[in-house]
């Protein structure tokens, strides 16, 4: 099985597959002139929640919250004025209670938890919830967790998977807030099937959205088969009796080599997307000396921290006539 490797910037794609939405209805009626009248099944989960026909729906989403005080910052700034949908907390890193707090005091934000099972960076670096000696397939050698996806695989039990998750869980609700969706650090979720069976499972029982694509799209099964994750057949199997909603596609906002750069390859990405529901992930930090400390993605998280704010950017959403939503909206729309 082939496994995403360690990034800077984490590709935290989803790989729950979906059923085939089904196939045209038809109805033929015999009348003087016979008339077929066909019935279209949706075409993809935007049309299935119900929005418009042929709709670009786009949810932005920053990921890693709670992993420094940088982070905090941008997304709050972010969500607080409205030019973002989405946020996920890294509940074992040391800003984590800080956002939960603030996720608590503003409930009509959409905030979940970015379930956290590797520590990456060189020095900045965190260990489990649970503890240690409960899960030490977890652990590395230094008492953090690993810095990469394989060693997860090749460490770590599906039972301690299980268990971290719940604890993660556990632990934000335990501070008072029930998140509004779960995903996955750097894809550690989906690095084997039965860690994808722990989390779509884990998802369906406390009636929390995963953020699990409907792969039933061709293009979109060989872009993330192009990008190396494992599409099994088991993982298949197991997406198929998914039950909470999901998204079309997913992605994350290009780099750049200037801020101006960022934003042409972000416009030209949105322009490239097919009509559907599409999560766009992205890491807003507010720059500071500390934030260079931690992660030679810097630069590109302090433009992602102003690009969304850019009036020019507005302006293109606009003209491209999209529409947003988060897991809050989603949710109320599958529950109808």
């Amino acid at each position: 099985m082939k496994f995403v490797t360690r990034k800077p910037v984490h590709f935290l794609f989803a790989l729950a597959m979906a059923a085939l939405l089904g196939s045209c209805k038809t109805e033929k009626k015999e009348t003087k002139n016979t008339i077929a009248e066909t019935t279209e099944a949706p075409a993809n989960w935007a049309e299935r929640l119900g929005y418009p026909k042929g709709a670009k729906v786009l949810m932005l989403h920053s990921d890693d919250v709670g992993m420094c005080e940088e982070a905090n910052q941008a997304t709050e700034a972010y969500l607080d004025k409205g030019l973002i949908q989405s946020a996920a907390i890294m509940i074992p890193c040391p800003n984590a209670k800080a956002f939960v707090d603030w996720a608590i005091a503003n409930p009509k934000q959409d905030v979940g938890l970015h379930l956290t099972l590797t520590s990456e960076w060189k020095t900045y670096r965190w260990s489990s919830v649970t503890p240690k000696d409960s899960v030490p397939g977890l652990h590395d050698p230094e008492g953090k967790m690993w810095r990469s996806v394989p060693e997860v695989v090749m460490n770590a039990s599906p039972a301690e998977i299980e268990k971290e998750v719940r604890a993660q869980i556990e632990q934000s609700i335990a501070w008072g807030y029930r998140p509004d969706h779960i995903d996955t650090h750097m894809g550690t979720l989906y690095g084997h099937p039965a860690f994808v069976e722990v989390f779509f499972r884990v998802a369906q029982e406390y009636g929390i959205p995963a953020n699990a694509i409907d792969l039933s799209n061709a293009k979109v099964v060989e872009k993330f088969k192009g990008q190396g994750y494992p599409l099994t057949d088991e993982v298949v199997a197991l997406a198929n009796g998914y039950t909470l909603p999901k998204l079309d596609d997913f992605t994350s906002v290009p780099k750049g080599d200037t801020y101006e750069e960022k934003i042409q390859n972000f416009k030209d990405l949105v322009m490239g997307l097919d009509a559907g529901i599409t999560e766009i992930i992205f890491h807003p930090s507010v720059e500071t000396e500390n934030l260079k400390t931690i992660t030679n993605s810097w630069q590109q998280r302090s433009w992602e921290a102003q690009m969304f704010a850019d009036p020019d950017l507005i302006a293109f959403f606009k003209e491209q006539n999209i529409i947003f939503t988060n897991w809050k909206e989603m949710m109320a729309r599958h529950n109808k």
